[in-house]
């Protein structure tokens, strides 16, 4: 069996003042396109679906008409909700799409949906697991979580060999390892309480994951995050975004293919004299009306230099001005580095200023699961 793994769309997202939804439409029909031409029977969607709870009607539409071209396709989708997502809303008529192929998970079940679709080798059984807020299922961190559900899948298992492919949306480790980040993932949790190993998934022939926005395997077990179809911030420039083409053999064995996406506007950074930017053959190198981040380097001061950039690239998100960057003291590249830690751990580093001693595990939980709610109660209200 083939099917598409993709996730993280974050449809109805605003970067940098800039909208990004004509972007998602066009990325969705190039996944549509691939799936169709790849022979694949299904498209995996890993949660975060919509960029916030309450998404604008044109993100609904936009959904809406890529779900409806795959059910024309005879494509099956297999949706879940990530913690971007609100749960009831995606959920909303998911025993009836279930008729037309489309496949939602968005609330919390117990024991989570199972889907079977079948080919020439027999049956495979997709579980769908979208995010869950710990308190929700009744654990104290999102391991605990996870745990508990996939021990409810296997009690209700079905009788029957099958291949098993587990969708879910989780911060997953290999043991210490984390995943690589990128600075478009501003809600995920680097500390314990959202924390998933990868170990648990070992009765899965493949996990699809969302919820980081690089594509990357974790550790050497079956498990994937596809990343982000679009790049959502600069640090995502040197990533060649991507679905992974997932084929799945009759013995439960996993060819993983990465299938290149090309976005309707890169995301890419220049840099130079505002001179030599603005030059004809210098513009001509690649789209000038891809989204721009420019690093001018002229020492001198200059006169609206965003707006005159914007005549040669109309869809310049930013402007870095790295005037004196040279003489920067190691002072100030140390606040840098220290301003990138997450807030539980400046929180951290705080306490132990203060105190004189080292946070313990009970207090470091109370601060992460804190700033957690807090980051839900402002995607809420955004």
């Amino acid at each position: 069996m083939k099917f598409i793994h993709t996730g993280d769309l974050h449809i109805g997202k605003i970067v940098n003042d800039f909208s990004m939804l004509n972007d998602q439409k066009y990325i969705l029909d190039r996944i549509l396109e691939l799936t169709v031409h790849s022979g694949a029977q299904a498209i995996v969607i890993a949660g975060d679906v919509y960029d916030r709870s309450i998404p604008p009607a044109e993100a609904v539409e936009i959904l809406d008409e890529f779900l409806t071209r795959c059910s024309r396709e005879a494509i099956t989708v297999l949706c879940i909700a990530g913690n971007h997502d609100s749960p009831e809303r995606i959920s909303f008529a998911e025993d009836i799409l279930d008729r037309q192929g489309v496949c939602l998970a968005g609330s919390y079940r117990c024991p989570p949906r199972r889907i079977r679709l079948a080919d020439e080798a027999g049956e495979v059984e997709f579980v769908l697991l979208p995010y869950v807020k710990p308190a929700l299922a009744g654990a104290k961190n999102s391991m605990e979580a996870v745990a508990g559900m996939l021990r409810e899948a296997e009690d209700s298992r079905a009788a029957g060999a099958v291949r098993r492919v587990l969708v879910t949306h989780y911060f997953v480790t290999d043991g210490e390892r984390l995943p690589e980040l990128s600075d478009s993932e501003s809600t995920v949790q680097v500390g314990g309480v959202d924390r998933v190993e990868a170990s648990l998934f070992d009765g899965y022939d493949y996990v699809a994951l969302g919820h980081i926005h690089k594509p990357q395997q974790i550790g050497n077990r079956n498990v994937y995050y596809a990343g982000s179809p679009l790049k959502y911030s600069f640090s995502e420039c040197n990533q060649e975004k991507a679905v992974n083409l997932v084929e799945l053999a009759g013995d439960g064995s996993v060819c993983v293919k990465r299938l290149p996406l090309k976005p309707l506007h890169d995301m890419r950074i220049i840099r130079g004299r505002l001179k030599d930017l603005m030059a004809p053959e210098t513009a001509a190198q690649a789209d000038a009306k891809d989204y721009i981040q420019a690093r001018l380097t002229d020492e001198e001061e200059l006169i609206d230099p965003i707006g005159t950039l914007r005549a040669v690239y109309p869809n310049i998100m930013q402007l870095v001005l790295c005037k004196n960057e040279k003489q920067m003291s190691s002072e100030y590249e140390s606040r840098i580095t220290g301003a990138r830690k997450s807030t539980p751990e400046l929180f951290e580093e705080f306490y132990r200023i203060v105190t004189e001693e080292e946070l313990d595990g009970e207090r470091r939980q109370i601060v992460e699961q804190a700033f957690e709610a807090a980051q839900e109660a402002a995607r809420d209200m955004g």
